[in-house]
């Protein structure tokens, strides 16, 4: 009994087994697409293939069948949403498609909550990527590849502002938003999105190309959906804009839309001369089957296997698939059980389809093979290039690339030859600010003072020095440029410059120009070209012609110069006196007439030759030196004691900013300039403090004033201005030197190419010398100021200027007196050997007298007569005694 239960108890189990382990006949797949879309002829027809291929390929599905549930979108999300609850009430383990990025969003939040995986092989939209959409996995390539392809060519040809035209849905919104961070790390940007409606016709492209004609810039990026017709180029070029002024830049969609022509239509390409697009780069194994030329087909053929494949892995796995029923207001939908483990096999997916490896990453986007770049030309497609995203732009396919991972890609970025529209092959300048209908509107200050810089005349001509120098920079830009000059103020006080930059920044004017410093508020919202002057803020003040104090002669040497000095004086005395004493009549005689001989001499030398000439050799070579000294003495000190003569004409106690600020004296200001704010802000000077001034005649009536009697103790303001007001006011200075740095540049609005060329204008200017001559010719017809402020009180002649002066002095003086004392000293040996070897032989008288002394002091009174005797006497005594040797020994 026993025995039985247990064998039918094994029985069961195994029947149980079987049951179970048995694969399905079928498996249902879900298909959402268009079906008479440009996309969606050619995946119906690729699907289609695939499941046959699939269903005869006994290597996978091991007799299982898989079973395809189409549903037409026709591009509709409700009808989509529809399809997709219909297909979920049959059991299907996954959904491929939607084309549509619009539709993949709502399906994907649908298959979030069934649990069912979307694999779609046309919605390109990167945001799909998102951990919002776990089961969505895309079997092509994300549009932020695409968009990085699209940067790179911007970035190649040099150009810095787009503009980007799109359709106003998830696809067109997120591709551009993709592209902006592109081009942004490449340091350019989409400076216009011009959105059109999902369903657009030839009013609404139109509107926004009309619109799009006054911008700046001439690179347009066009990210719509494929367009049979098309009707984007028809309008363009209804409204001239496919000429060599334009670029026109295409995403995929082009290239998908060119792969439903037939020869028949060919000729409507004329339309699309000189466009140049990006299309997916696939094997050339992908146009095996009869897909046309659309690579989304191939795509679709690939998505059917990868399905099939983790199908079959599921199966070998799991053996059977289930599903659970959950009731909604659609009826009744089936979680798939398996959905989890059926989702991380496909992520695992890796096999070779047509379009080459498939293979996710982990984002569950298709591992990128790159794109081709073409270009129209002769209405025919012409490959220019390719691009990846490790090989940046190359002329040869990535695949045939070996690529040093250690170079950047843009190092090496080459493509072939492309015609723009025009028919030129040259690089078009992609931007184009002012025409002849509408000129760029140039801001100039309308000024009430100082008008030799800018301002606008009775008869309304603008004239000045700005002027000038902005028109002789436009003569040296390779284009033409047409402008109208706008005034900016009412001409009977200075205009705010910081309002005049905001109108810049606010589109009012394309630019401004006139004497606009460059200061850091202002170019936080506008771009300025190359300054074409230099500027900073100086002080003026009064002066008077006082007379200097009784002492001022003094004032060039500190006390240790002057002690050294004079006592160089003595010391150098001294040394010509002994180098001279022994050879030069002229310092001989009584010690009276010696003192002043020597000091004479000395003191002498600053101002005439001396009546004592120098005849030692060593009194000559001392001389010269000494003689070198002076003269960098007297010259330093002329120098020192004329700028200490100047700046007492000075009436005020101010020597700079910061005794100016010390003082809390009411300080003068220009209206209109950046004086103002950067006192109050910068340096805290109480705004009730600051008097403006709007002209040279209110600047010296303030001034004469003075502080206490309703002027000012100084005026603040740029030095050009300052430069012109003292050319007709003497009695007036500048105090210092300019305690800020700056210049004047023409302002243009944010990352405007014209920045940039004016700038290379504005130094080729500088380089030639016309600058100059513009600005003599403005200012130079009364004399020209060299802008550089005075010093209140220079710095006396220090000691330590002129120590290596005195050092080789004294180097050389004592030197020569060492000289001369070994000399002495030499011949005073020698006539003491003498005196020994002959007793009667000539003595002096001195000497002779002291003979019969002894010790130290008899010996230096010796030699000190010895010196004081001149030395001809010396060397004829020598000579006499050496010609009558004999004789001295017999008398």
């Amino acid at each position: 009994m026993e025995f039985t239960v247990t064998l039918l108890l094994l029985l069961s189990l195994f029947l149980n087994t079987c049951a179970y382990s048995k694969r399905p006949d079928f498996v249902n797949v879900g298909v959402l697409f268009s079906f008479d879309s440009v996309i969606g002829k050619a995946a119906k027809a690729a699907v289609e293939s695939a499941v046959i291929d699939v269903n005869r390929d006994s290597r996978i599905l091991n007799g299982t069948q898989m079973r395809l549930i189409m549903e037409d979108t026709n591009c509709s999300v409700f009808k989509s949403s529809i399809g997709a609850f219909q297909m979920l009430e049959r059991d299907v383990v996954a959904i491929i498609g939607p084309q549509s990025s619009t539709v993949a969003h709502m399906i994907s939040q649908i298959a979030n909550g069934v649990q069912v995986p979307i694999v779609s092989y046309a919605a390109t939209d990167p945001t799909l990527s998102s951990l919002q959409f776990p089961y969505f996995f895309r079997t092509t390539q994300s549009d932020s590849f695409q968009m990085a392809a699209m940067a790179n060519l911007i970035d190649f040809y040099g150009w810095k502002e787009v503009i980007a035209i799109y359709t106003d849905d998830e696809y067109g919104r997120n591709g551009i938003f993709s592209l902006d961070d592109e081009v942004e790390k490449r340091m350019s940007k989409i400076s216009y999105k011009l959105a059109l409606p999902t369903n657009y016709n030839l009013d609404d492209i139109t509107n926004v190309l009309n619109g799009s004609i006054p911008l700046g810039p001439r690179v347009y990026i066009i990210h719509i959906n494929p367009d049979p017709a098309l009707k984007f180029f028809q309008v363009a070029n209804k409204l001239n804009m496919m000429t060599s002024d334009y670029v026109w830049l295409t995403t995929d969609w082009l290239c998908t839309t060119l792969s439903s022509f037939t020869p028949e239509n060919q000729s409507f390409l004329r339309i699309i001369e000189g466009v140049v697009g990006i299309c997916q780069h696939t094997l050339q194994a992908s146009q095996d089957k009869n897909f046309g030329s659309n690579v989304y087909g191939s795509y679709a053929y690939d998505t059917v296997w990868a399905v099939a494949h983790t199908i079959d892995t599921f199966l070998n796995q799991e053996s059977n698939l289930t599903f659970s029923i959950v009731g909604s207001r659609f009826g009744k939908l089936k979680v798939f059980d398996g959905g989890k483990h059926f989702t991380k096999i496909l992520s695992k997916m890796n096999f070779n389809g047509l379009t080459g490896r498939i293979h996710f990453d982990g984002d569950r986007n298709l591992v990128p093979s790159g794109y081709k770049i073409f270009n129209m030309v002769n209405l025919a497609v012409h490959n220019v290039g390719y691009w990846s995203n490790h090989s940046g732009l190359s002329v040869k396919p990535p695949e045939s690339l070996k690529v040093d991972k250690t170079i950047s890609s843009g190092s090496n970025d080459k493509l072939g030859v492309i015609t723009w529209p025009g028919g030129k092959i040259d690089r078009p300048r992609g931007w184009v600010i002012g025409d002849t209908e509408r000129p760029l509107r140039i801001g100039i200050p309308k000024r009430a003072s100082f008008v030799e810089f800018v301002t606008e005349l009775s008869n309304h001509t603008i004239e000045g020095y700005c002027i000038d120098v902005f028109k002789e920079a436009l003569k040296l830009v390779p284009y033409e440029l047409p402008y109208r000059f706008v005034p900016f103020g009412d001409g009977l006080s200075n205009p705010s410059y910081d309002d005049l930059v905001k109108f810049v920044m606010d589109d009012v004017f394309d630019g401004a120009v006139g004497d606009i410093a460059i200061v850091t508020n202002r170019t936080r919202i506008v771009d300025y070209t190359q300054p074409y002057a230099t500027t900073g803020l100086v002080i003026v003040v009064p002066i008077n012609n006082s007379k200097a104090s009784t002492w001022v002669f003094l004032r060039p040497f500190t006390i240790e110069m002057w002690c050294v000095t004079a006592a160089a004086f003595v010391l150098i005395a001294i040394v010509m006196w002994l180098l001279e004493h022994r050879v030069n009549d002229d310092f001989r005689g009584p010690l009276k007439r010696q003192l002043v001989t020597i000091f004479l001499f000395s003191f002498s030398t600053l101002f005439k030759r001396n009546q004592e000439d120098t005849i030692s050799p060593l009194g000559r070579m001392v001389m010269v030196v000494w003689l070198f000294l002076l003269m960098v003495i007297t010259s330093s000190y002329t120098a020192s004691l004329t700028s200490i003569l100047t700046v007492q004409q000075l009436s005020s106690p101010i020597t700079g900013i910061d005794s100016l600020v010390a003082t809390r004296l009411p300080i003068g200001y220009q209206v209109g300039s950046f004086a103002y704010t950067y006192l109050a802000e910068s340096l805290f000077v109480p705004r009730s403090s600051l008097i403006p001034l709007g002209s040279p005649d209110e600047y010296e009536k303030a001034l004469r004033l003075g502080p206490h009697n309703g002027g000012v103790a100084a005026i603040v303001d740029e030095l050009p201005y300052i430069e012109l007001f003292l050319l007709d006011h003497d009695d007036f200075a500048i105090v210092g030197q300019p305690f800020t740095r700056s210049g004047w540049g023409f302002a243009f609005k944010r990352d405007s190419p014209l920045a940039t060329t004016l700038s290379l204008s504005i130094m080729q200017l500088s380089e030639n010398g016309k600058l100059q001559k513009i600005h003599d010719r403005w200012f130079c017809e009364k004399g020209c100021l060299s802008g550089v402020g005075r010093e209140n009180e220079p710095n006396q002649l220090q000691m330590s200027s002129f120590y290596g002066l005195y050092m080789i002095c004294g180097i050389f003086s004592l030197t020569a007196l060492v000289l001369f004392l070994l000399q002495t000293v030499r011949q005073y040996i020698y006539y003491k050997q003498k005196q020994m070897l002959d007793p009667r032989s000539p003595s002096f008288p001195a000497a002779a007298s002291s003979s019969s002394s002894r010790g130290c002091y008899s010996v230096l009174f010796n030699f000190c007569d010895f010196i004081d005797e001149k030395e001809e006497a010396i060397k004829n005594m020598f000579k006499k005694d050496d010609d009558n040797p004999q004789g001295s020994q017999t008398v």
